[in-house]
């Protein structure tokens, strides 16, 4: 007896397998939207999501025939291995016929066979509990493969010889990572040494497609489950090396920490936010470049320097948009910046803190929080303590004056006005000494910033305007 949670996925698709059902094919839904409707993960109050997936014994045309005059777009991009998507009041719906296909080893391309067993089609499926398929209108239930079962032993495993099932999509390993944190299961001992045996082969999956999966296991409630077993199979070695790399071997006499600990511990803190995340999960993956022995302890002296440099390395190896390179790198950099601040906040001291932040303050603010993972709870108390003095001073700053927006007094125009030079270095030059003002000193107005700047203009050698 299916659970009646799954009834709004039937309401949701009445449409559809009617149409299925008129033109003689079977029509089954299959995926996350099943096993999520099965052990209650759907989305709230029992709602389908924004896309379904199907399986079909209909061939591609067909399925055109099918949804046509019914479906608001239709997309046939993945047509060639049998995939119609379409769009029907918000909903996106991927139909796909029944495959019987096989990869070839060496290549990133499926070769498609279509075929006429769902039964067959589950069996390419990437894990048991993603191997169900609910036929529709009647609600049959088909999990040849034990998907259901373990569901309920919370285990995770391929419907085929994980071998087989890894050499199909070497993606699935390290959708097996997601899979084990998203909904807490425990990998068998198959799985998990399939994957140690074949993660070379995952250096065959794009670029995009990893880093696409990268980032959905950055967005788990706790990724570490899933970072963890990325490192442990040996994945991490074939996509972010730096990450196994962290994992520097205990000093009995410098007692320095696990660097690879404590920054999954930092990505499990920060907020489920997709740029933050990646700036904790990279924060100290200079550390072991920069690692030295002194005194009483281990230094890791510019490592913020190393590690942005490092990340973008990384990031722009894995295909990430110039815009998230930027951020996480810039991110990567600044994070220290809160800690070479120790006496105090002057106001000099939070402008120019602002000023290098930049829109991405508040993520700043909250990876320095987040940095600490003492446990000694004085010293994390003294840190929380600093970081709350920091953001009243910027509130207070905001209250009396432009402090998101700072500029100079005067613009450029008006600096070559005042000085009697045209647009190039001098300019430039004379903007940033009085953007240099400006945080020293704060807002100046026009008329006290003319008389600086002549003043240092005159210092400079230059005729006097």
């Amino acid at each position: 007896m299916l659970p009646e949670r799954v009834r709004p996925l039937v309401d949701a698709t009445a449409e559809l397998s009617e149409r299925f059902e008129s033109a003689g094919h079977a029509l089954y839904l299959v995926g996350g939207s099943v096993r999520d409707a099965i052990v209650g993960g759907g989305p709230a109050g029992g709602r389908p999501g924004d896309d379904l997936d199907f399986t079909t014994d209909a061939r591609p045309d067909e399925i055109e025939r099918v949804v046509a005059g019914w479906a608001d777009a239709v997309w046939t991009q993945g047509k060639r291995f049998g995939t119609i998507a379409c769009l029907h009041d918000g909903t996106r719906y991927e139909i796909t016929t029944h495959r019987a296909e096989a990869y070839d080893p060496s290549s990133r391309k499926p070769e498609v066979a279509f075929g006429d067993r769902v039964e067959d089609d589950l069996a390419r499926r990437d894990f048991t509990v993603n191997a169900m398929a609910l036929r529709l209108p009647d609600l049959e239930l088909v999990d040849p493969y034990g998907g259901l079962a373990d569901l309920a032993a919370h285990r995770l495993a391929t419907p085929l010889d994980p071998t087989v099932a890894f050499d199909d999509d070497p993606l699935r390993m390290l959708r097996a990572a997601r899979f084990v944190a998203k909904l807490d299961l425990q990998p068998t001992p198959e799985l998990v040494e399939a994957v140690r045996r074949g993660h070379h082969r995952l250096s065959i999956v794009s670029a995009e497609r990893v880093r696409d999966e990268l980032d959905k296991i950055l967005l788990l409630p706790v990724p570490s489950v899933a970072l963890w077993f990325v490192v442990d199979t040996g994945l991490a070695d074939e996509f972010l090396p730096e990450l196994p790399a962290l994992a520097l071997e205990q000093d009995p006499v410098h007692r320095h920490k696990d660097v690879l600990a404590h920054t999954l511990a930092v990505v499990d803190k920060t907020s489920p936010d997709r740029i933050l995340r990646l700036a904790a999960l990279f924060h100290d993956v200079g550390k072991p470049r920069t690692r030295a022995y002194v005194a009483g302890g281990v230094t890791f002296h510019h490592h913020e320097v190393v590690g942005a440099r490092m990340t973008r390395q990384r990031m722009t190896a894995l295909r990430y948009a110039n815009e998230d390179v930027e951020q996480v790198t810039e991110l990567v950099h600044l994070h220290l910046r809160f800690h070479t601040y120790r006496l105090g906040w002057t106001d000099k001291a939070v402008r120019r803190y602002v000023r290098d932040a930049g829109p991405l303050l508040d993520r700043l603010n909250e990876l320095t929080r987040c940095d600490c993972t003492t446990r000694n709870a004085a010293k994390a108390r003294a840190l929380a303590r600093r970081m709350d003095e920091l953001e009243a001073r910027i509130a207070e700053l905001r209250e009396r004056e432009e402090l998101d927006a700072m500029r100079p007094d005067l613009d450029g125009r008006a600096v070559m006005d005042l000085l009697g030079v045209t647009p190039g270095p001098a300019v430039g030059r004379a903007l940033a000494f009085l953007m240099e003002l400006r945080m020293d000193e704060g807002p100046l107005g026009p008329e006290e910033a003319t008389r600086r700047l002549t003043r240092w203009w005159k210092e400079q050698g230059a005729s006097d305007p």
